[in-house]
């Protein structure tokens, strides 16, 4: 990989109403029904300051993201159909969006691959970056090293306003506030381009896809000419799929080795997050491989795993942290631990009530009792004072005074 987190939070911090230097904005609204209803150019410093604002959300939201999770580094196929999308979307760059042959081309490519049930805008940016070079201290200085022109598209869903009550002025009362059409965040989007190294990589594609979402990889092949990707969140199922559909119809033991698996893989991508001169872990077929026989899978049920692994990931084996599940990890963890507190207690309550059961049975004959023992009486000194010693038919008695309804008891048995 070469574009690095630094290149897009560099292009990303540049999208603000001081900075900004979009030239041409193009694009344009489709149906349901995959029609163009309407299309636009403007110039971008023209706006109203309202739309501005919001096209500039719009634009930087393609920047936003992990690298490697939702924000994928593209090639080009090396195909001619490859080699074709990458001299158009450069020749599209080139024109500064002023051809609209061109736009038209990118327009019912992006219409004919892009899967989407509503309407949907479709919005292109251009833009020319003097990149400044960087002093060894890292601080940009004055004099430039290149210009960078690129193109930015993304693709937003757009969608009727939630129902809601509103003032109307005209008459004076509450009533239902029409809904309109509203423009979402990208759905997906790409930068061409890329921004690589602080400088003009023509050979690649940044390319954007809303967390949580597919990779639409038909869009990748077909409008960008790219090979396709899976997003982390694609990695992740996918290799859960592996490993569950290794053990057939035994989820229980899928579970708890998919668990020991990834409770690994998290100890691996915290030893790279503690010490970032080391590279990512990527997971081969071997590795998983390995990682199965330290969970004790079963030697048939592993062989199964390492075969649909190299399968399904082929020569693109995914980063370690691609296919972590974190809160899988973590809940697991808390749950086992809640588990064996629950065990300690459970252990505990049993010996309590085998300590009381033994003190219920215990005769109150079995009172060890010594010659010589000293008794110990304690009270209010106001009764203490009352309290002597007399000889009562020969024997040494402590007399102990009982008033009105008073009465006493010895070891929990009362005197009569």
């Amino acid at each position: 990989m070469n574009i690095t987190k630094g290149d897009v939070q560099e292009l990303r911090r540049r999208l603000k109403k001081t900075e900004c230097t979009f030239g041409r904005l193009c694009g344009c609204y489709v149906n349901s029904g995959k029609q163009i209803v309407t299309k636009f150019t403007e110039q971008f410093s023209e706006l109203e300051e309202d739309e501005y604002y919001k096209y500039l959300e719009i634009a930087k939201k393609t920047f936003s993201g992990t690298l490697g999770a939702n924000l994928l580094e593209l090639e080009f196929d090396r195909s001619d159909s490859g080699i074709e999308h990458q001299k158009y979307l450069l020749t599209l760059k080139d024109s500064k969006l002023a051809n609209e042959e061109l736009l038209d081309r990118l327009y019912e490519q992006v219409i004919e691959e892009y899967s989407y049930p509503g309407n949907y805008l479709i919005v292109v940016y251009h833009d020319v970056y003097d990149v400044p070079s960087k002093a060894t201290s890292g601080e940009d200085q004055d004099e430039s090293t290149e210009l960078y022109a690129y193109c930015v598209c993304a693709v937003c869903p757009v969608e009727l306003a939630k129902p809601a009550l509103g003032y109307k002025e005209n008459e004076n009362r509450i009533g239902a506030r029409e809904r309109d059409w509203v423009v979402g965040l990208p759905d997906l989007g790409f930068v061409y381009p890329a921004f690589a190294n602080r400088g003009s990589d023509v050979n690649a594609v940044m390319y954007y896809v809303k967390t949580g979402r597919p990779s639409h990889p038909e869009f990748i092949e077909n409008v960008l000419g790219c090979v396709a990707q899976r997003t982390a969140a694609e990695d992740k199922l996918a290799f859960k799929n592996v490993v569950h559909d290794a053990f057939g119809e035994d989820e229980e033991q899928a579970d708890a080795a998919f668990f020991q698996m990834q409770k690994t893989i998290s100890a691996m991508v915290a030893e790279r997050e503690e010490d970032e001169s080391l590279p990512p872990v990527e997971l081969t077929a071997e590795a998983v491989s390995g990682l199965a026989t330290e969970a004790e899978v079963p030697d048939s049920v592993r062989a199964q795993i390492e075969k649909s692994y190299e399968q399904v990931f082929g020569d693109q084996p995914p980063q370690a942290h691609n296919v972590l599940d974190s809160r899988l990890v973590e809940e697991g963890t808390v749950k086992a631990h809640t588990a064996a507190l629950e065990q300690k207690v459970a252990v505990l309550q049993q010996e309590l009530a085998h300590q009381a059961a033994n003190a219920a049975d215990t005769d109150e004959d079995d009172v060890p009792w010594e010659t010589g023992t000293v008794i110990d009486v304690r009270m209010p000194q106001e009764r203490a004072v009352n309290v002597h010693t007399e000889v009562v038919e020969g024997q040494k008695c402590l007399v102990i005074p009982l008033t009105g309804d008073e009465s006493a008891r010895i070891n929990g048995v009362e005197v009569e």
